[in-house]
Formats: C-alpha cells, sequence, structure tokens
C-alpha cells in the first residue's frame, strides 16, 4: 500500500533533508528507522528538500510498504527508534498514484528573528538574532509586496539548477510578539535559498540599508549579487505543506 507521514526534525545536528555520503540527514536516519520497522527498505519521497540546520514541523513523505501494521502503529514504532530530534509524527493511507513531491500544491515556511539588544540563549537554535532596530513597519511593507507572482531569481544562487524563477506566493506577512518578529510565507514552490535571500533582503529594508522601492525592483528580476545576504538556516522551519486531499488530522 501507499503510505504518506507528516514528519518533524530539529534541524541543527542534520546535514539537511537528502541523503549525502558520510553526513547525518534526516532523510538517512528516517530510512533507516523504517528499514528496522519493516525489515525491508523503503524509497521515500519528500514535498521539500530542506538544507543544513532548517527545522520542520510539517514535512510530508510518501512511500510504499508492504506490510500488515496499522499506519499509526507504524508512525509510533518508527518514532521509538528515530533519533529524539526527530520523528513520524503521523501515517495515513493514500492512494497509489500519490507523490508528496508531484502532488504539493503549495508549502508554508516561517523565519523567526529574535530582534532585542541582547541575544536570547533559549531561542538560539530556533532562530536568528538582530541586535540592531528593525522598523516593523516596513518589514509588514515589503512583505505585501512578495503577495503575487515575481521573478525571484535575485533570491537564489546565480549558478542553480533552475530553469524557472516564477513563482506565485499566496501568504506573506510578519507577526511580531515581544521581541520576537516571525515571517509566515507560502507559495506554490520555492528557489533553492529562496526564503533565507528574502528575509535577508527585508531586514536590510527595515534597519534602513535599503529602500522599500529597491526591494519591490527585485521582484521583476535581477542579480543575486543586487539583494541582502542570506540569513542563518536556524531560524527557518517549513510548517506545512498543502495538498488536494490529505488529512493527517488526529490519525495517530
Amino acid at each position: 500500500m501507499k503510505l504518506a507521514g507528516l514528519v518533524e526534525y530539529d534541524g541543527t545536528h542534520f546535514a539537511g533533508w537528502a541523503v549525502q555520503p558520510d553526513q547525518r540527514t534526516v532523510e538517512g536516519v528516517l530510512s533507516d528507522a523504517l528499514e528496522t520497522v519493516l525489515r525491508y527498505p523503503v524509497k521515500l519521497a519528500v514535498a521539500g528538500r530542506t538544507d543544513a540546520g532548517v527545522h520542520a514541523s510539517g514535512q510530508v513523505v510518501s512511500f510504499e510498504a508492504d506490510t500488515e501494521i496499522p499506519p499509526s502503529t507504524l508512525a509510533y514504532r518508527t518514532t521509538a527508534v528515530l533519533p529524539k530530534d526527530a520523528a513520524l509524527r503521523r501515517c495515513v493511507s493514500v492512494p497509489d498514484d500519490f507523490d508528496a513531491r508531484r502532488d504539493a500544491k503549495a508549502r508554508s515556511y516561517e523565519y523567526r528573528v529574535v530582534n532585542d539588544p541582547v541575544r536570547s540563549p533559549l531561542n538560539w537554535y530556533r532562530s536568528s538574532y538582530v541586535s540592531r532596530r528593525l522598523d516593523f513597519g516596513r518589514l509588514e511593507e515589503a512583505a505585501k509586496m512578495l503577495r503575487g507572482k515575481h521573478d525571484f531569481r535575485a533570491f537564489t544562487p546565480a549558478r542553480t539548477y533552475h530553469v524557472r524563477f516564477a513563482r506565485i506566493v499566496s501568504e506573506s506577512r510578519w507577526e511580531r510578539s515581544g521581541d520576537l518578529v516571525t515571517f509566515h510565507i507560502t507559495a506554490d514552490s520555492f528557489l533553492y535559498g529562496m526564503v533565507r535571500a528574502l528575509v535577508g533582503t527585508m531586514l536590510e529594508v527595515a534597519d534602513g540599508r535599503r529602500e522599500v522601492a529597491s526591494f519591490g525592483r527585485l521582484l521583476s528580476g535581477g542579480g543575486r549579487d543586487e539583494a541582502g545576504p542570506s540569513v542563518p538556516s536556524r531560524g527557518l522551519t517549513l510548517v506545512g505543506v498543502k495538498y488536494d486531499n490529505l488529512d493527517f488530522g488526529g490519525s495517530t
């Protein structure tokens, strides 16, 4: 049968999602755990290949399994043998033609920034840190400009495997709670490094180093050297993937 799984992980000590020689990866530990439980190797399809240090609360995988183990039990047993920084939170049956990557309609990320003169140790591994004062109004103004269809080539490395740079952003907003500011973005798909480059450029707008209009011009194309620096990966979390007919609900 075909199964879909909801995967959560703290990316701090992972070299990203994808298996790499001599590296600890999320795909590697999850594949090993599933093989331990099922007694045979599985091939995983994943909604989004996160980079080293990036976290996930809403990553989605799909795989085939020839087993009598109920999906909910499989999630429990697999998590029991996973390391403490990863979990298969949910597992459900899906149609045989379901593919976690191909069938994804949109992906959502959050990026957290602690904005205070003094850093926060408790937030260090889940947020970046900016001591200089940020103008929240300018952050909001920049975020609004991202909504809709734009050319994001200025926000991905110049040497890239991408051939199409247009993406459709359905949600883009900043939220503030005390000294924590969080960027929320949802799009049909993302270019490599896109969110971290967008946040880095918006932070330049927020501290006065870049005009809002300059940021807006980059949404029609441009070189990577025209945008701001990428922010650290530790502040980024994949929080959700949208599908037409997939609901993990309370299926534990």
